[in-house]
């Protein structure tokens, strides 16, 4: 019965070990500087929205369109996980192309793109349906995750089949096999460390790098979620994106996307730009006449999203004669890839943990 240690509590590292300890051959701890319940600058799952809004091409789509699945099921099955279906709408600008913006969304700005048959009630908007300013719109049936219900849901889940949680800080990925709750060493370990696989002793990934979230989170209703292709005047990195939260978790308005910014704290200013830009695109969120004085401000965060250069990288490795396989930088795209990309590290791990491997 193999051991097995994975490292992170992010929501990879725990959809990760579900996976593996639904199968009972595998023993499955997990290891963590930070858990679910815990904020910190260095823990990014916590500050997701979270959503399903596709960012990538045809060509590199398998991450997404195979987590959709899941995460509709959860919304439509399990109440519980804290995920529910909200509509989407998308707005393009013809002056943002070859932004910022326009390259991380990629194919989510198309009123052709790759998921038009796989997400319910896709449509393109009509010009009446438009914010001003937008020269072409689409929309169609999303999902909202509150992250503070679904990261110790995902817990629990990794409760019941077993698994086993541990607090603890290393400073070398070979480390993790000693951790295994057995008291034996791991016969494999998961590296699902997101943005600190660029710090990690025998990782060390000097294309991870963080890209900046700010958000400010209110309780006002947005009726639908919202984002758009680009916006005008404040500064470079800055973003318009709204979503509410299922179950009660508030509405996040959004934000940034600043590369290479490490910077923990909100801004008063950029907070202030936020917030008059949701109110733009969605006039609803307060009442007639109000600017930002109708918003009802529960707090303001920063996230640090795990930016890899190249993408996501799911590969086995072998450090210090120890088998890894590695799950991380996924950028703003964690939860929205999360069943997917953990699937992909369970096949490598059962490529190496196989009788016929050994051999």
């Amino acid at each position: 019965m193999p051991n097995i240690v994975v490292v992170g509590a992010g929501v990879s590292g725990l959809t990760t070990a579900l996976l593996l300890s639904k199968d009972p051959k595998y023993k499955v701890t997990i290891i963590a500087k930070h858990m679910p319940g815990d904020y910190d600058i260095e823990y990014t799952s916590p500050w997701a929205g979270a959503n399903y809004l596709p960012f990538s091409t045809k060509e590199g789509n398998r991450w997404e369109k195979g987590t959709w699945p899941e995460l509709a099921r959860l919304a439509k099955d399990v109440p519980e996980a804290g995920i529910y279906f909200q509509e989407a709408l998308i707005y393009s600008r013809k002056k943002d192309a070859g932004g910022p913006v326009t390259d991380w969304f990629n194919d989510l700005l198309s009123t052709t793109p790759w998921f038009k048959d796989l997400v319910p009630n896709f449509r393109i908007l009509p010009k009446s349906m438009l914010v001003p300013g937008a020269d072409s719109g689409t929309a169609f049936t999303s999902v909202c995750i509150n992250t503070a219900i679904y990261l110790p849901y995902l817990v629990s889940q990794c409760l019941a089949n077993g698994v086993v949680l541990k607090r603890t800080v290393i400073t070398h990925i070979s480390e993790a096999a000693n951790f295994h709750h057995s008291g034996q060493k791991a016969d494999l370990v998961v590296n699902c460390t997101g943005l600190l696989a660029c710090k990690l002793g025998g990782v060390m990934d000097t294309t991870v790098v963080p890209a900046r979230g700010q958000i400010v989170v209110v309780r006002n209703t947005p009726g639908a979620m919202f984002t758009i292709s680009g916006v005008e005047g404040g500064e470079d990195g800055d973003v318009c994106y709204i979503m509410q939260r299922a179950a009660g978790g508030g509405t996040i308005l959004g934000g940034t996307y600043q590369k290479g910014n490490w910077e923990s704290q909100p801004d008063p200013n950029t907070a202030v730009r936020i917030m008059k830009r949701a109110i733009e695109i969605c006039p609803a969120l307060v009442e007639k006449g109000q600017g930002i004085e109708g918003l009802s401000v529960v707090r303001h965060g920063v996230g640090l999203r795990p930016l890899r250069q190249g993408g996501v990288r799911i590969e086995k490795d072998k450090i210090d004669g120890i088998w890894v396989v590695h799950n991380y930088g996924h950028g703003g795209y964690g939860y929205q890839t999360s069943y997917a990309c953990s699937q992909g590290a369970m096949d490598l791990v059962e490529e190496v943990l196989s009788p016929k491997a050994k051999l």
